[in-house]
C-alpha cells in the first residue's frame, strides 16, 4: 500500500496526505504583536511532500496490476491516486480518485484525498466541498474536520476553522494537528495558556514535528517567559534546522535579551533559510541598525 506524506495516514485504500501548519512571530521592540498572517508561516496549507518514486514506472504499473486484477475495487483507484498525488501528478491522481467515487458514491476517504490534491492545486473552494462531502458520509471522520478547518483558517473564518478542529478533538482524535491549529487560533485571540496546552498536546502526539514547539514558544513569548520560549526554539531549531520561522524566533528572544549580535546572527540565518520570510528580514533590519 502506498502511504500519503504527512504525520497521519490511513491504510487499506484510505490513505490520506497532509502536513503540518508551521508558525512564525513578527515582533517589533520587546512587543509581540499578532495578526493572522503573524500566525502562519511561509507554507500555510497541507502541502504534500512531493516523492517523485512514488510516480516511478515500476511503482505505477505494479498498482495498475493490482487494478487490472481488480477493476471494481475503489480501494486500488485510491491507492494510485494516492501514488500520483505524492508524485505531484496532481491531474491523474484526481482521475483516480474520482473512478474511486464513482465506483463507490460513499468511498469518504477518497473524498478527503482529491480535497488534498485540489488544496494543493490552489483551489480551496473545490477542497472544501469534497471535505464536506466526506463529513456527509461520515461525520465521525477527524481527518476531513482538519482539513477544512485548514481551509476556513486560511480564509480568515476562523470561527468556523475552530469548530472543526474542537470536534476532531471531541472525536479523540490522534493527529496532533488539530491541537497545533487549534493553538494557533487560540493564540490569534490573546487567550495564551490555552495555546500553550493545544500545543502541549500536539507535541505528545507528535514529538517529532517542530511546529507545535514554535507555536508554544510563541505564547511563552507573550506571557514573558522567554527562558521556556528560548527552549522551545531551540528544540525546533534541533528537530528540523531548515525553518526560518525557528531561527527568526530564537533571534527575537536574543533581542529581547538585548543581545543584537546573536540576534543578528540568527535572523541572518533564518533570511538564508527563507529570503520572503518578512519577520526575518524585519528583524535583520533592526538588530543591524539599519532601516
Amino acid at each position: 500500500m502506498v502511504h500519503m506524506a504527512g504525520i497521519s495516514s490511513n491504510i487499506s485504500g484510505k490513505a490520506h496526505m497532509s502536513r503540518w501548519n508551521g508558525l512564525g512571530v513578527k515582533a517589533f521592540g520587546v512587543a509581540v504583536f499578532f495578526a493572522l498572517a503573524g500566525c502562519q508561516t511561509s507554507q500555510t496549507t497541507d502541502v504534500i511532500n512531493i516523492d517523485r518514486a512514488q510516480g516511478s514506472k515500476e511503482n505505477i504499473s505494479s498498482l495498475t496490476a493490482v487494478i487490472a486484477a481488480n477493476p471494481k475495487d475503489p480501494s486500488g483507484y485510491n491507492v494510485r491516486g494516492s501514488a500520483y498525488g505524492r508524485a505531484g501528478d496532481f491531474n491523474r491522481a484526481l482521475a483516480d480518485f474520482s473512478t474511486a467515487l464513482q465506483i463507490n458514491p460513499n468511498f469518504y476517504q477518497a473524498y478527503a484525498n482529491r480535497a488534498l490534491v485540489y488544496r494543493n492545486m490552489g483551489k480551496p473552494v473545490e477542497a472544501a466541498r469534497d471535505y464536506t462531502a466526506a463529513l456527509k458520509i461520515n461525520p465521525n471522520y477527524d481527518v476531513a474536520y482538519i482539513g477544512r478547518g485548514n481551509i476556513y483558517r486560511q480564509a480568515g473564518r476562523v470561527d468556523e476553522a475552530f469548530q472543526d478542529f474542537s470536534k476532531a478533538i471531541s472525536l479523540d482524535t490522534t493527529d496532533g494537528r488539530a491541537y497545533h491549529n487549534r493553538g494557533l487560533i487560540y493564540q490569534l485571540r490573546g487567550q495564551h495558556d490555552k495555546a500553550i496546552d493545544d500545543f502541549s498536546k500536539a507535541i505528545s502526539l507528535s514529538p517529532g514535528a517542530p511546529e507545535p514547539y514554535n507555536g508554544r514558544g510563541v505564547s511563552y513569548l507573550a506571557l514573558n517567559d522567554d527562558e521556556n520560549a528560548f527552549a522551545d526554539f531551540n528544540h525546533a531549531i534541533e528537530m528540523n534546522p531548515k525553518l526560518a520561522e525557528s531561527w527568526a524566533n530564537q533571534a527575537l528572544v536574543y533581542e529581547r535579551r538585548g543581545d543584537k549580535v546573536k540576534a543578528a546572527k540568527s535572523y541572518s540565518h533564518a533570511v538564508g533559510l527563507d529570503p520572503n520570510y518578512q519577520p526575518a528580514r524585519d528583524g535583520l533590519a533592526r538588530t543591524r541598525g539599519t532601516s
